[in-house]
Protein backbone atom coordinates (compact mmCIF):
# COMPACT_ATOMS: atom_id res chain seq x y z
CA UNK A 1 0.00 0.00 0.00
CA UNK A 2 2.01 3.31 -1.06
CA UNK A 3 1.99 6.22 0.92
CA UNK A 4 0.02 8.69 0.93
CA UNK A 5 1.00 12.74 0.82
CA UNK A 6 -0.88 15.29 1.75
CA UNK A 7 -0.16 18.76 -0.03
CA UNK A 8 -0.89 22.50 0.14
CA UNK A 9 1.02 25.74 -1.16
CA UNK A 10 1.42 27.64 1.78
CA UNK A 11 2.22 24.22 4.29
CA UNK A 12 6.17 24.60 5.76
CA UNK A 13 6.44 20.95 6.79
CA UNK A 14 4.09 18.23 6.42
CA UNK A 15 3.64 14.40 7.65
CA UNK A 16 3.75 11.33 5.56
CA UNK A 17 3.06 8.35 6.99
CA UNK A 18 4.41 4.83 5.94
CA UNK A 19 2.50 1.43 6.30
CA UNK A 20 4.83 1.12 9.69
CA UNK A 21 3.21 3.58 11.75
CA UNK A 22 6.61 5.61 11.29
CA UNK A 23 5.30 9.58 10.86
CA UNK A 24 8.69 11.55 9.45
CA UNK A 25 8.70 14.68 8.93
CA UNK A 26 10.04 16.48 5.35
CA UNK A 27 9.79 19.94 4.29
CA UNK A 28 8.54 21.30 0.86
CA UNK A 29 8.76 24.59 -0.31
CA UNK A 30 5.94 26.83 -1.00
CA UNK A 31 5.84 28.16 -4.42
CA UNK A 32 5.31 31.76 -4.25
CA UNK A 33 6.96 32.77 -1.01
CA UNK A 34 10.46 31.36 -1.94
CA UNK A 35 11.19 31.29 -5.85
CA UNK A 36 13.77 34.00 -6.71
CA UNK A 37 12.34 37.18 -8.35
CA UNK A 38 12.79 37.36 -12.01
CA UNK A 39 15.41 40.35 -13.35
CA UNK A 40 14.51 42.55 -16.00
CA UNK A 41 16.08 42.95 -19.19
CA UNK A 42 16.80 46.50 -18.83
CA UNK A 43 18.59 45.66 -15.41
CA UNK A 44 21.20 43.01 -17.19
CA UNK A 45 22.03 45.22 -19.81
CA UNK A 46 23.31 48.28 -17.72
CA UNK A 47 25.86 45.84 -15.92
CA UNK A 48 28.99 46.09 -17.71
CA UNK A 49 31.44 43.02 -17.41
CA UNK A 50 34.99 43.64 -16.77
CA UNK A 51 37.45 41.87 -19.31
CA UNK A 52 39.43 39.23 -17.13
CA UNK A 53 43.24 40.19 -16.60
CA UNK A 54 45.42 38.68 -18.62
CA UNK A 55 47.96 36.10 -16.86
CA UNK A 56 51.92 35.81 -18.16
CA UNK A 57 52.24 32.09 -18.85
CA UNK A 58 54.59 30.54 -16.16
CA UNK A 59 57.35 28.25 -17.59
CA UNK A 60 57.66 24.93 -16.12
CA UNK A 61 61.16 24.50 -14.50
CA UNK A 62 62.97 21.04 -16.06
CA UNK A 63 63.07 18.40 -14.66
CA UNK A 64 66.39 17.31 -13.05
CA UNK A 65 65.14 13.43 -12.16
CA UNK A 66 62.84 11.22 -13.20
CA UNK A 67 61.50 8.31 -10.37
CA UNK A 68 60.60 4.68 -11.31
CA UNK A 69 58.99 2.50 -8.40
CA UNK A 70 57.86 -1.24 -8.95
CA UNK A 71 55.85 -3.18 -6.20
CA UNK A 72 55.04 -6.00 -5.18
CA UNK A 73 57.97 -7.96 -5.83
CA UNK A 74 58.50 -11.25 -4.37
CA UNK A 75 62.04 -11.28 -2.92
CA UNK A 76 62.75 -10.53 0.49
CA UNK A 77 63.57 -6.82 1.51
CA UNK A 78 66.97 -7.88 2.84
CA UNK A 79 68.35 -9.68 -0.42
CA UNK A 80 66.86 -6.92 -2.68
CA UNK A 81 69.21 -4.32 -0.37
CA UNK A 82 71.95 -6.17 -1.19
CA UNK A 83 71.35 -5.85 -4.82
CA UNK A 84 70.57 -2.49 -4.72
CA UNK A 85 73.52 -1.27 -2.77
CA UNK A 86 75.94 -2.27 -5.78
CA UNK A 87 74.45 -0.39 -8.02
CA UNK A 88 73.76 3.33 -6.05
CA UNK A 89 75.85 5.70 -7.61
CA UNK A 90 77.22 4.11 -10.61
CA UNK A 91 75.79 5.16 -14.41
CA UNK A 92 72.98 3.80 -15.89
CA UNK A 93 75.14 1.70 -18.25
CA UNK A 94 77.37 0.80 -15.63
CA UNK A 95 74.66 -0.57 -13.22
CA UNK A 96 73.26 -2.65 -16.00
CA UNK A 97 76.30 -4.30 -16.81
CA UNK A 98 76.84 -5.04 -12.78
CA UNK A 99 73.05 -6.59 -13.11
CA UNK A 100 73.55 -8.44 -15.74
CA UNK A 101 76.09 -10.32 -14.51
CA UNK A 102 74.42 -10.93 -10.69
CA UNK A 103 73.42 -14.08 -10.00
CA UNK A 104 70.98 -12.84 -7.35
CA UNK A 105 67.58 -13.03 -7.19
CA UNK A 106 66.89 -9.95 -6.91
CA UNK A 107 68.90 -8.26 -10.17
CA UNK A 108 66.17 -8.63 -12.44
CA UNK A 109 63.85 -6.35 -10.71
CA UNK A 110 66.25 -3.98 -10.27
CA UNK A 111 67.12 -4.23 -13.39
CA UNK A 112 63.58 -3.56 -14.84
CA UNK A 113 63.00 -0.82 -12.62
CA UNK A 114 66.40 0.91 -13.20
CA UNK A 115 65.20 0.41 -17.00
CA UNK A 116 62.25 1.86 -16.55
CA UNK A 117 63.10 5.43 -14.31
CA UNK A 118 65.92 5.31 -17.24
CA UNK A 119 63.39 5.43 -20.02
CA UNK A 120 61.38 8.02 -18.24
CA UNK A 121 63.94 10.44 -17.91
CA UNK A 122 64.68 9.96 -21.50
CA UNK A 123 61.01 10.41 -23.52
CA UNK A 124 59.68 12.45 -20.56
CA UNK A 125 61.71 14.70 -19.35
CA UNK A 126 64.25 14.97 -22.33
CA UNK A 127 67.34 13.87 -20.51
CA UNK A 128 70.72 12.51 -22.45
CA UNK A 129 70.37 9.17 -21.84
CA UNK A 130 74.51 9.04 -21.85
CA UNK A 131 74.91 11.30 -19.02
CA UNK A 132 72.24 9.16 -16.63
CA UNK A 133 73.36 8.02 -13.06
CA UNK A 134 71.53 6.47 -10.19
CA UNK A 135 71.48 9.07 -7.60
CA UNK A 136 69.21 7.10 -5.03
CA UNK A 137 67.57 3.47 -5.03
CA UNK A 138 66.47 1.93 -2.00
CA UNK A 139 64.24 -1.34 -1.12
CA UNK A 140 61.21 -0.85 1.30
CA UNK A 141 59.25 -3.80 3.12
CA UNK A 142 56.02 -4.43 1.11
CA UNK A 143 52.61 -6.67 1.88
CA UNK A 144 53.24 -10.02 3.58
CA UNK A 145 52.21 -12.96 2.88
CA UNK A 146 51.59 -15.05 6.22
CA UNK A 147 51.16 -18.63 5.93
CA UNK A 148 50.95 -21.58 7.86
CA UNK A 149 54.01 -24.30 8.13
CA UNK A 150 53.00 -27.68 9.55
CA UNK A 151 55.12 -29.48 12.14
CA UNK A 152 55.29 -32.34 14.47
CA UNK A 153 52.64 -33.64 15.99
CA UNK A 154 49.59 -32.08 14.37
CA UNK A 155 51.05 -28.21 15.43
CA UNK A 156 51.89 -25.68 13.25
CA UNK A 157 54.61 -22.49 13.22
CA UNK A 158 53.67 -19.47 11.18
CA UNK A 159 55.17 -18.96 7.74
CA UNK A 160 55.96 -14.68 6.48
CA UNK A 161 56.75 -14.39 3.25
CA UNK A 162 58.25 -11.11 2.52
CA UNK A 163 57.96 -9.08 -0.31
CA UNK A 164 59.53 -5.57 -1.16
CA UNK A 165 59.47 -2.00 -2.90
CA UNK A 166 61.97 -0.91 -5.59
CA UNK A 167 62.03 2.92 -5.66
CA UNK A 168 65.07 4.36 -8.36
CA UNK A 169 65.34 8.02 -8.67
CA UNK A 170 67.61 8.63 -11.71
CA UNK A 171 69.66 11.84 -12.51
CA UNK A 172 71.41 13.58 -15.13
CA UNK A 173 75.48 14.68 -14.68
CA UNK A 174 76.51 18.10 -15.16
CA UNK A 175 79.01 18.16 -17.91
CA UNK A 176 82.05 20.44 -16.88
Amino acid sequence: MPAKKVTTEKVEEQEVKTPAKKTTTAKKATTAAKKPAAKKPAETKAVEKKAPAKVEKQEKPTATSAVAISKGISVTPRKARLVVDLVRGKSVEEAYNILNNLNKAASTSVYKTIKSAASNAVHNYHMNQALLYVDTIYANDGPRLKRYLPRAKGSASGLVKRWCSITVIVKEREVK
